[in-house]
């Protein structure tokens, strides 16, 4: 039988404000996957919170997924890796819940026609600063490539959905796990090595036991793959220029750690587990060791 993603929702007893919201970035992202077939690839000329040049389709994204979802009366609270603040949600249209989200992860890779995706974590309330991760309510990526799929989490197991033809997400894959150990690997941040000497030697350690190298440039599509081969890890390390990584702990990494944890997999920054990490700002950055339980843990002994 096919099963929807309103109908998944609706049996696994989702409450009606949180299925009506996930249901809402689902048709959503159907209006951002139409953006990036018809719209601008070009540079915005303007620059994000973090002083990263945006592209016109990183602008265009957010600026939808912000009405979108400021006009659903689900959200109190928005924020998004494209913008300088949190954006408070007016009295009349104020909901139950804050978004936090990435609207286009990996969007230098579009012109490249490589698979990118969109990241969201929601809590209950209007607060973001000193929230943790375990504290979400729900976590989903949509990821853009040859097919469109979206993988959603309400802490009660990880599923996969694939939008159909006639333009609505069918249940794919209930209940993904990844497995314990892994045999691929997808190393973010190579340049690290130069200066990372323990890195070094982890990725040589996957070498020389013949791990497959799977890496796109991009976290969603990464991840994504460990989900659909329920094995692997992800990994992207703080190194001497940057000792806190690149990736943003409220917008990326918490999320996918909540989606992979879901799945039976571990999610660190080598030290502690990310669900378990105070947001302390909007811009926070963190390591992250991602993927099978086993991998992970093997790499936390080799780095720290």
């Amino acid at each position: 039988m096919t099963v929807s993603l309103d109908k998944h929702l609706r049996d696994s007893g989702i409450d009606h404000d949180l299925r009506h919201l996930i249901d809402k970035i689902a048709i959503t992202s159907k209006y951002i996957h139409n953006a990036m077939q018809t719209g601008d690839l070009g540079m915005a000329g303007t620059s994000n919170m973090y002083g990263e040049s945006q592209l016109a389709l990183d602008v265009l994204s957010n600026q939808i997924f912000v009405n979108e979802l400021e006009d659903s009366h689900y959200t109190a609270c928005l924020a998004s890796e494209e913008m300088d603040e949190e954006c408070k949600v007016p009295k009349e249209k104020k909901g139950p819940y804050t978004v936090v989200f990435d609207p286009l992860d990996g969007s230098s890779l579009v012109n490249a026609n490589l698979a990118i995706g969109s990241i969201f974590g929601i809590y209950k309330g209007d607060k973001i600063i000193g929230r943790k991760g375990d504290e979400q309510v729900a976590a989903l990526i949509v990821i853009y490539g040859p097919r469109v799929t979206l993988i959603y989490t309400t802490k009660k197991g990880t599923h996969e959905f694939i939008l159909n033809a006639v333009g609505e997400f069918i249940l794919s894959k209930e209940d993904i796990k990844v497995e314990k150990d892994a045999r691929n690997f997808a190393p973010g941040n190579l340049r690290a090595v130069a200066t990372e000497k323990k890195y070094m030697e982890l990725v040589q350690h996957w070498m020389n036991e013949q791990y497959t190298l799977r890496y796109s440039g991009g976290m969603v599509p990464d991840i994504n793959h460990i989900l659909m081969k329920e094995q692997g890890i992800f990994t992207y390390p703080g190194y001497k220029e940057k000792p806190d990584g690149k990736l943003r702990l409220l917008y990326e990494c918490a999320p996918m750690a909540l989606i992979m944890e879901q799945a039976g997999g571990r999610a660190t920054n080598g030290k502690k587990r990310i669900l378990d990490i105070a947001v302390e700002a909007l811009d926070q950055r963190t390591p992250i060791f991602i993927g099978s339980e086993n991998e992970v843990k093997k790499a936390e002994k080799m780095l720290f």
